[in-house]
Formats: C-alpha cells, sequence, structure tokens
C-alpha cells in the first residue's frame, strides 16, 4: 500500500491488485467519502438525532400503508 499526498491537497491511496477484501476497501471509501463530506458541519449529535427522527417519522407515516392492513 502506498498514500501519497499531492501538491493539490489531495491524498492518494494504492492498493495491490491482490487485494481480494471489495468489501472492505469498498467501506474504507465509503468511510473517507463521509469524513470529507461532513468536515465542515457545525452539526451536533442533538441535530443529526432530531433529523433522523423526522425523517423516520414522515417515512412511517408516508409508507404504514404497505405494512399494516
Amino acid at each position: 500500500m502506498l498514500i501519497e499526498r499531492i501538491e493539490n491537497n489531495c491524498i492518494t491511496i494504492s492498493l495491490s491488485s491482490s487485494a481480494k477484501d471489495v468489501f472492505g476497501i469498498q467501506s474504507l471509501i465509503n468511510y473517507a467519502k463521509y469524513l470529507e463530506a461532513t468536515s465542515m458541519s457545525k452539526a451536533g449529535q442533538a441535530d443529526v438525532d432530531a433529523l433522523a427522527e423526522s425523517v423516520n417519522s414522515n417515512w412511517w407515516k408516508n409508507n404504514k400503508h404497505r405494512f399494516l392492513k
């Protein structure tokens, strides 16, 4: 594995083609994307929890007919 910081404020990670754990590599990429996307966020855990509760509540209101008959 080779990790390089290049001029335009990017990091390059090179892996051997023999890496077999594609699921693990994808999880690592997803986590890196999450870190990048949330790096400038000022939201706290309480804000995230409130948003999740709102989304879940609205989803259930719009879809409960599909589960309760």
